[in-house]
């Protein structure tokens, strides 16, 4: 791996998997919509590098990650949106990269009006079938390499994908 290896995790949040891919030994970095988010993951994750961006206007040069990890950051995203970021996501990988999309399966949205320890909030969580997603990132210029649902809990179903920029 060469100092231009970088990862990106788009959607980052606090920067709980950066700084997991970061301890790795992986040379990650993070980026999101939210200042508050971000302010969040500097201070608890000082000494690594985390960017206020939108997945769906990514502020990133053409080929420059070889990496992307989108995990349970598209479920906030309006479908017309995610196909969007999708695109911007091809763009950015290099052509030997790999992305990794964690999101919810299903086939609804919900609102949230109270996040994690009881803050209000007004966000809806997007839950896709894996089919969808998977077209979507076809549609991008993506192949899919892997395919896998998880059930962290009786009544969630997670979907993880990992896809490839498609040649030529």
């Amino acid at each position: 791996m060469t100092d231009t290896d970088w990862l990106a995790d788009v959607g980052c949040g606090t920067g709980r998997v950066t700084a997991h891919l970061h301890g790795l030994g992986l040379p990650a970095f993070g980026v999101d919509l939210s200042p508050g988010m971000i302010a969040m993951a500097r201070r608890d994750h000082p000494g690594i590098r985390f960017d206020v961006g939108s997945m769906t206007d990514l502020d990133l040069a053409d080929s420059s990650v070889t990496g992307l990890v989108a995990w349970f950051s598209i479920i906030h995203v309006p479908d017309e949106e995610v196909r969007a970021a999708f695109h911007r996501f091809r763009r950015v990988l290099r052509p030997e990269g790999a992305l990794l999309l964690g999101f919810f399966v299903g086939d609804d949205s919900t609102l949230r009006t109270e996040g994690y320890g009881g803050h209000p909030m007004r966000v809806y969580v997007h839950r896709r079938p894996v089919e969808r997603i998977a077209e979507w990132l076809e549609q991008a210029g993506f192949r899919v390499e892997v395919s896998m649902l998880h059930h962290p809990s009786e009544t969630v179903t997670g979907g993880m994908l990992i896809a490839r920029p498609r040649r030529g």
